[in-house]
Formats: structure tokens, sequence, C-alpha cells
């Protein structure tokens, strides 16, 4: 009866929070962009009507020749249906009714019982969830944290690898942006194969025999949490500003690396807002701190995102190539021909800037310039048909061919300490 009454409400908390933001009836588009003239045309549609930018993340970052997907609440649906066909743009309805696609994502059950890694699980369960990998595991797993949250919630990092010594790592973290749930749910399942295997996978075993990973599972807790209980659409940080009566910061946007220039936003209300300064942001200024401390250990950084089936590496900031290029390149090239191999999933690679669009203040352009060689972003499944609110059902198959990705990558910086 007791686990009765717990199902019912939690399914009622969980009714309450979708219904609460009212998406049913809201539409994404996605239009070619073809020339200048219809830029211009997308961004008075943007300062007509509220619009939420999945890809590219901003209005100011839409370009020729180029694809945009975008959000419209419901009530301005058939205006911006008749805004793009009388002036002739090619479109399409990638999502018909987002609120029928996030029923999807916020499973009653799931809640109600606990963690479970095919599941999206609330920041309470991966809060519990790491505290248990690392009582259940302690050959393999610790815990530390590593600073609060704006809104003083721990921030957790986990220790992987056989206990020990400190070893050459890889800094591989999850969650930047609250909307992206499918990073949120990689980071648990690497933690998960990587104590698994261990004694069965003797490539596994050997990375963690010889390696350390430094796990953050969830970088944006705040805003995570928000995702759940508010706004399943919520992007930034949820910071306060005496200056502004919008919250937030995009938290890869806050980082020292050529902070606030191309393709980050000085307007605290835009998702792409930059910060008041670099590292404003608690969390931010966490896994620099963090970072900074094991700078000469960190040998790799992966920081895991999503959508659109991208490996990307410096710089983002702009359009100038690495002194890496040539090894960062061939690794990336390598390293998505190994993803495909389980499902055919077709990822690209490169620059970010040249690869998707410019983004300073950018987590892995910092890295980079801190002298870790080997900087990734990923941006994980899938190319648009779900965008933010993939399905539970895609979380194994994404996960499993990531972690073929990330074992294939660590693998390479063990054989290529520096």
């Amino acid at each position: 009866m007791l686990a009765l009454l717990l199902i019912l409400a939690t399914t009622a908390l969980a009714s309450a929070n979708i219904s609460a933001e009212k998406f049913n009836g809201e539409k994404v588009f996605r239009v070619n962009v073809q020339n200048e003239e219809q830029v211009k045309l997308i961004n008075a549609l943007a300062n007509t009507m509220q619009i939420d930018f999945w890809k590219p993340d901003s209005v100011v970052l839409v370009k020729p020749d180029s694809i945009v997907d975008f959000r419209v609440e419901a009530a301005q649906v058939f205006a911006a249906e008749r805004f793009l066909e009388q002036n002739g743009f090619n479109y399409e309805v990638l999502i018909d009714n987002l609120q029928s696609v996030l029923e999807a994502q916020f499973d009653h059950q799931a809640r109600a019982t606990g963690h479970d890694y095919e599941k999206y699980n609330t920041w309470e369960q991966i809060e519990a969830w790491t505290q248990q990998m690392a009582e259940e595991n302690p050959k393999l797993v610790s815990r530390i944290v590593i600073g609060t949250t704006f809104e003083e919630r721990n921030m957790y990092v986990l220790k992987v690898g056989k206990e020990g010594a400190d070893k050459p790592a890889i800094f591989m973290d999850c969650g930047f942006h609250a909307r992206e749930w499918i990073s949120h749910a990689f980071c648990q399942w690497f933690v998960k194969e990587a104590v698994n295997t261990y004694g069965t996978d003797a490539q596994m075993a050997n990375l963690l025999n010889n390696l350390d990973f430094y796990i953050l599972p969830v970088v944006n807790i705040d805003g995570y949490v928000y995702t759940w209980k508010k706004d399943r659409m919520w992007r930034k940080t949820r910071s306060t500003s005496s200056n502004s009566n919008c919250i937030g910061t995009d938290p890869n946007r806050n980082f020292d690396a050529k902070w606030c220039t191309m393709g980050a936003s000085k307007y605290p209300c835009d998702d792409t807002y930059c910060g008041p300064r670099p590292e404003s942001e608690k969390e931010t200024k966490a896994l620099a701190d963090f970072v900074r401390s094991k700078l000469s250990s960190i040998k790799a950084y992966l920081t895991i995102h999503s959508y659109s089936q991208l490996l990307l590496f410096p710089y983002s900031y702009n359009y100038n190539i690495p002194k890496d290029f040539d090894e960062l390149n061939a690794l990336a090239e390598a390293t998505v021909k190994q993803l495909a191999s389980l499902y055919n999933t077709k990822y690209k690679y490169g620059p970010g800037a040249k690869t998707i669009y410019p983004a300073a203040g950018g987590s892995d352009d910092w890295a980079y310039d801190q002298g870790i060689k080997y900087s990734f972003t990923f941006e994980l499944r899938d190319t648009g048909a779900y965008g933010f609110v993939l399905p539970p059902s895609l979380i194994k198959p994404t996960c499993e061919e990531t972690t073929l990705a990330v074992k294939y990558i660590a693998n390479y910086v063990l054989q290529h300490l520096y």
C-alpha cells in the first residue's frame, strides 16, 4: 500500500510539473535559411514573438546556408507558420506537440522506484547514486565535493580508477545546459560501465589501472532541478543579478576563454548570456578551480552536451585552428568511426567555430588553453527529430556508443601521455 501511495504521489507531482509550463500545442520548427535576406527575416520574427532557439543557441548565430531549429509557444504557432510561408522559407515541423514528447521523459514509475540508468533521473536520485557508487566500490570510486551551486547544492566529482596514488587523468563533465538531459544520463552510464566491466573488460581494466577519471555528473545542478520542477526547456544557471530581473548565466559562455566576444551575449535575458565576468558563476568557478588544482595530471578534458551528433575541438572562440590541429582532427576522425561501429550513428567532427558556430567563453577552449591538449566537446544524439527531448528508449544506445568513443580517446591518451 505504501509503495502504491508513493507511486500515486509522484505521478501527481510529475503531472503537475509538466502541466505547469503548458507545453501543449507548442511546435519545434526546422527552417532552411538560404541567404542574408532570410537571416534578417528570422531576426525580425524573433523580435516580434518569443522564440526558443535550439540550434543554433541564439538568433545572432543564424547565418546563410544553415539549418535553424526553434520552439514556438502554442499561441504563436499559427502566426509563425504564416510568416514562414509568406516569406518563402523552406521549413518542416520537427515536433508537432512538445507536450506529448515530454510526457515520455517524466517517467512516473522510475521517479518512484529510484535511480535507473535507462530513465532520466532527478537530481535527488543522482546525488544519492553518487554516494552509493562510492560506498559500494571503494577500491574504484571516491566522491569529492568541489564546491556548491548558487542555490547551495553540493557539486560532486567522482574519481574513478584503481585506488592508490594519483595517476594521469581525464576530466569529464555532463549537464552544463540544464535541458540537455541525455548529457546527464551519459556520465551516470559511464561510471556504471567502468565499475561493472572492470573485472571482465581488459581494456577498461587497463584504463582504470593506469588512469584516473574525474567525472562531474551534473555541472548546472540548479538549472537541472528547475527543468524537473518548473520549466523543462530551461538552459542556464539560476543565479540572480542586481542589474536585471532575468535569471541565470550560460555556464558554457562563462569561462576565461576570449570571454564574451563571439557567440555570447552581454544581455542577461538571453540564453547565451556570458555573465558579468569570467567565472562569475559558482559552478564554473568550482569546475575551473578543481581542474587548475589537478592541472599537472589532467591530460584530457571531455565535456558532454546535446544535440547534433558532433565531436568538436578548439577553437570555438574564433576561427583559428589550434597548434595540435592535425593530431586532434585525426583523433576525432578515428573516434567518430569507433562510435559509429555499434549503431552506425554518424557524427561530424572538427573545430567548434568552423563546424557548428562561434561560441566564446566555452570550457573546452579554456581547458585547451590551460595546456590540456586533448580537449573535446561531444554533442550527443540526435540531429533534431527530438532535439533536447530525446526519449528514454534512446538512452541506452546513445550511452553505449558514446562509451566506445570515450574509451577510444582514453586509450589514445594513455598511449600518448605528455
